[in-house]
């Protein structure tokens, strides 16, 4: 008589396998298309800048005074800054990315520093148009003017409402 022995092999769980990242062949899959942000108070703010800063860029060109070189300094940088924070939100970068920098701080000092900037530039501008020689252009130059007095609105109240969210996080 024979005896029989059978033997089950079972797989013991390799606990490396879990450890390791799921790797995509996609080479950006950590991006994500974030849309509900600009449904948000601070997003729709942010549309608001761009569009006033296209407006800005648009009417106060070509810069036939110097301090219109001023303004659209101002407002083709605050519009670069403000581009690449939509693009941030609208790709999800923040989350994305685990960078030591506290996102909400850098952004308000960006928007604040805007604000500040936007303040002074619309100044200028509004102060040198009225008496300008160049009459063909000088309505067109002072409603950049008044675009750039609602933009400097706009970036005032981006700078508050990201100073209420600063001051909510910030560890005691």
């Amino acid at each position: 008589m024979m005896t029989e022995t059978v033997v089950n092999v079972q797989e013991a769980p390799n606990n490396n396998a879990a450890n390791k990242p799921q790797t995509s062949d996609q080479p950006l899959s950590w991006i994500k298309i974030n849309l509900e942000y600009f449904k948000t108070t601070p997003g729709i703010i942010k549309i608001a800048e761009i569009i006033l800063g296209i407006l800005c860029m648009a009417l106060a060109s070509p810069a036939l005074l110097s301090g219109t070189h001023f303004f659209l300094f101002v407002a083709t940088t605050s519009f670069i800054g403000t581009l690449i924070w939509v693009f941030i939100y609208l790709l999800g970068i923040r989350e994305a990315l685990n960078l030591p920098i506290h996102w909400i701080l850098t952004e308000l000092v960006n928007t604040g520093i805007c604000t500040g900037a936007y303040v002074i530039a619309f100044i200028v501008q509004l102060s040198i148009w009225p008496t300008s020689r160049y009459h063909y252009h000088r309505g067109a130059n002072i409603a950049a003017g008044v675009f750039g007095i609602l933009n400097a609105i706009a970036y005032g109240l981006g700078s508050y409402l990201l100073y209420i969210e600063y001051k909510g996080n910030r560890p005691n």
